[in-house]
C-alpha cells in the first residue's frame, strides 16, 4: 500500500496535540484524524479512535504490523518537520 498524499494541519492551542493528519493510500482510501502528539518529550502518532461507553478509547483504524506503523510514522513525521 503506497501513501499518495499527506495533509497536515498544525495545532498551536493545545499542549500535547501538535497536528491533525489526513493520509491517502493508493489514491483510493483516505484516513482522517490521525494526530501527531507529544508526550513526555516524544513525538508520536495517535490513530483515529472513539470513546466507548465504558470510558476507554478504542482505535478504529490502525496498522496491523510494526513495519507498516514505522513506514507511515516516518513519512508523516518527515512531512510534519519539513513543512
Amino acid at each position: 500500500m503506497k501513501i499518495t498524499d499527506i495533509r497536515i494541519v498544525k495545532v498551536e492551542s493545545q499542549p500535547f496535540l501538535k497536528a491533525y493528519v489526513t493520509v491517502t493510500f493508493d489514491d483510493e482510501l483516505v484516513v482522517h484524524n490521525i494526530r501527531i502528539v507529544e508526550i513526555d518529550g516524544k513525538v508520536m502518532l495517535s490513530m483515529p479512535n472513539k470513546k466507548l461507553r465504558e470510558g476507554v478509547y478504542k482505535d478504529y483504524v490502525h496498522p496491523i504490523n510494526n513495519e507498516f506503523r514505522d513506514r507511515i510514522t516516518e513519512e508523516i513525521l518527515s512531512k510534519y518537520y519539513g513543512s
